[in-house]
């Protein structure tokens, strides 16, 4: 693994705004950086990180059975009582999940850590399978790249299949998302791409529109009744919802289903350390009213619920470092032992694996000189040498 200075296409701007890739900048700074690009060797690739991705994908899930058979730990997971069972009940009737992220502390040597895994909710979707192929595409035709350079990015077609598995040609999906907020509506319109493209009917609504209707269904503001909808909203606030009660009657899918409550959840990296100690891709960690002796001196402090690095915390000497949005500090905590992240230059990157199923498919990477990464960390593309 290496980080190599190949200098930004002369046009990409352009590219990205015909893309709709609108969101290249923001707050005024660079948020997708091609000036620098990480390549890697395929062996290290498949060795390093999507072997242990998906391991680490069926020890999650393993958790998950494990969690849902402990009160103790659902309540530290700070699962709402009341809907309990809808979160064991989507388990049990095995409702399907789609896709997630985990983010990774690698630098190209030993064993990947597992910083935490955005199984609910993630974004960077577009830019880490259609915009990044595009680059690759683009570097290989001027040559800049060699023929033959790859990249683990297989996400858009791994979608594709995914959806064809799960549903019948035609059927309709609702994709829910907060219209106004552009990471998030081009993550919603990335994976309802690939859903047209498996033969769905997909459909755009933003969740504030979402109504009940008198028989107790969903409704989109046309008063179509939602029979499957991919929610880009958390667990973890939908269940707190006014409309929390009326999910389990509304006859309907819900993509990430209610089990991902758990996973998408900070609570699961104690859980996973209790139930597979000393596995070498994972960090000891303990809930924060525990023990934390066998972390060691330096551990991050991280919510059970969080987004884009807030409310974390690193305690360790020097590296010592504070998240500054408090949006999240009312939450329960977790400690986690410290894994510093790979520097290049004067920037902390993170790898992110994404799964699709069951299955890796892809990897994006996110770099910034802090140590925490935020939701302005610039995304750097990457390619596998030839």
């Amino acid at each position: 693994m290496r980080r190599d200075d190949l200098g930004a296409r002369p046009d990409w701007r352009e590219k990205a705004e015909a893309a709709g890739f609108t969101f290249h900048h923001l707050g005024g700074e660079l948020y997708w950086d091609e000036a620098k690009a990480y390549a890697f060797e395929l062996e290290r690739i498949e060795a390093d990180l999507e072997r242990p991705a998906e391991e680490l994908h069926a020890m999650c899930r393993e958790a998950v059975d494990h969690v849902l058979r402990s009160q103790e730990l659902m309540e530290r997971l700070a699962i709402p009582e009341a809907h309990r069972d809808l979160v064991a009940r989507s388990w049990a009737e095995g409702e399907p999940e789609v896709y997630g992220r985990m983010d990774l502390s690698y630098g190209g040597e030993g064993p990947a850590k597992l910083l935490e895994y955005n199984a609910d909710t993630p974004t960077t979707l577009y830019e880490a399978s259609g915009f990044q192929w595009h680059w690759l595409e683009d570097m290989i035709a001027s040559g800049r790249l060699p023929e033959g350079a790859d990249q683990f990015n297989g996400i858009h077609e791994a979608l594709v299949a995914r959806f064809r598995d799960l549903f019948y040609q035609g059927t309709n999906i609702h994709f829910a998302a907060f219209e106004d907020a552009v990471e998030d509506y081009a993550t919603v319109e990335t994976i309802g791409w690939a859903a047209r493209e498996a033969g769905m009917g997909a459909h755009f609504t933003d969740i504030r529109k979402i109504g009940i209707t008198d028989t107790g269904q969903f409704a989109d503001a046309e008063d179509r009744a939602i029979g499957i909808l991919f929610k880009l909203y958390p667990w973890e606030d939908m269940l707190r919802d006014d409309f929390a009660d009326a999910i389990a009657g509304a006859r309907c899918r819900v993509i990430e289903p209610a089990w991902k409550a758990i996973v998408s959840n900070k609570g699961l990296l104690p859980v996973l350390w209790r139930m597979f100690p000393g596995h070498p891709n994972l960090l000891p960690a303990v809930f924060a009213d525990e023990d934390a002796g066998e972390l060691g001196g330096e551990v991050v402090e991280k919510p059970i619920f969080s987004r884009e690095g807030a409310g974390v915390r690193i305690r360790a000497g020097e590296a010592s470092e504070a998240s500054t949005d408090a949006a999240y500090d009312a939450h329960p905590r977790i400690l986690q032992a410290y894994a510093p992240l790979p520097r290049f230059g004067e920037d902390h990157v993170v790898c992110g694996i994404w799964m699709v199923g069951e299955e890796a498919h892809g990897l994006s990477l996110r770099e910034d000189v802090s140590r925490i990464t935020q939701d302005t960390s610039r995304f750097r593309p990457h390619y596998i040498l030839p």
